[in-house]
């Protein structure tokens, strides 16, 4: 079982600024998404990896405070439960410089066959690197 926190370290750049002078909210989703992949491709043997593909079910966000042109940010990423095909991931996104968290996200991931493009079981040992524990059920 992996519910250790995965982290990372981001800059805000000039591009993830929108017209209000803070971070747009669809590059918290992207950096969601860019952690999550950085975990899956750090852990994840090889041979998993070449056979299974990750697609969103379902993003949930609460945005708390902006980030800023600048700012260096951590993003942290822990895997909640597994329930049947979906697999929660848990990830806040925190200024670096007071660790003030700026973001908190709930997302729910499905394994899929990289060449069907379909949903698909895993293995015991992905489901035990990628689950807090919760029976497939």
């Amino acid at each position: 079982m992996s519910n250790q926190t995965y982290e990372m370290s981001v800059r805000v750049q000039p591009q993830d600024v929108d017209g209000l002078n803070h971070v747009n909210n669809i590059v918290y989703l992207r950096w969601v998404q860019d952690v999550a992949i950085a975990h899956w491709r750090a852990i994840a043997p090889p041979e998993d990896q070449a056979e299974l593909i990750w697609v969103v079910h379902r993003h949930e966000i609460d945005y708390l405070s902006p980030a800023f042109p600048n700012d260096e940010l951590i993003l942290h990423t822990r895997v909640g439960d597994a329930v049947g095909l979906r697999f929660e991931r848990l990830t806040e996104i925190l200024r670096a410089g007071d660790c003030k968290v700026l973001a908190k996200a709930r997302t729910l991931w499905v394994p899929a066959d990289p060449k069907s493009g379909r949903p698909k079981r895993v293995s015991a040992a992905v489901r035990d690197l990628f689950s807090a524990g919760q029976p497939d059920v």
